[in-house]
């Protein structure tokens, strides 16, 4: 019986914390732009380190770091957006995500904020233009905050399942080495 209620409880915990997080965007700038990832997507935010590169993989891909023991791939956001590289610096920073069940960095330029976003303030992205816009794969609505607006990401489609399958491998291979 003990047993029981302490799942109850830990799963009203779990539950409230995902409450907790909801509609919450973690903002990061690349280019003119700022994007938003929902919270519960984020493990954590650590500094720009150095980054082994994989060959032969798309050019946003820029390879895997050692994060704490495990090896992970990270990908520049900016060129994903197929927008202009941009030399790293001090405010360069690794969004460690979890997506497809895999923990995946994300290099940005910069961190702006942690917003909250109500349901009501997200529109779906335009469709003027050309159909197949590149941010616009990625892009699943527009949260309004104040005056400005947030292009709000879908992770799961930053990295198709050919480059997972690739990053997944060549992590492997790192590890095997150790």
């Amino acid at each position: 019986m003990g047993e029981t209620s302490d799942l109850k409880k830990r799963d009203q915990a779990a539950s409230s914390e995902q409450d907790a997080q909801k509609g919450k965007y973690m903002t990061f700038k690349s280019g003119n732009e700022f994007f938003g990832l929902e919270i519960q997507y984020v493990n954590e935010i650590i500094k720009f380190q150095s980054v082994t590169a994989i060959p032969e993989t798309e050019d946003y891909i820029k390879g895997l770091i050692n994060l704490r023991g495990k090896v992970i791939p990270v990908i520049d956001v900016r060129l994903r957006f197929k927008q202009p590289p941009l030399e790293y610096n001090d405010r360069t920073c690794i969004i460690v995500i979890n997506v497809k069940s895999m923990i995946v960095g994300l290099i940005v330029e910069k961190i702006a904020e942690v917003v909250e976003i109500k349901d009501e303030n997200i529109l779906p992205p335009p469709t003027f233009g050309r159909a197949d816009k590149v941010q616009n794969k990625y892009v699943y609505g527009i949260g309004k905050v104040g005056d400005t607006v947030k292009l709000l990401l879908d992770p799961d489609k930053l990295l198709n399942d050919e480059d997972l399958s690739v990053v997944e491998s060549a992590a492997d291979m790192m590890i095997d080495e150790d």
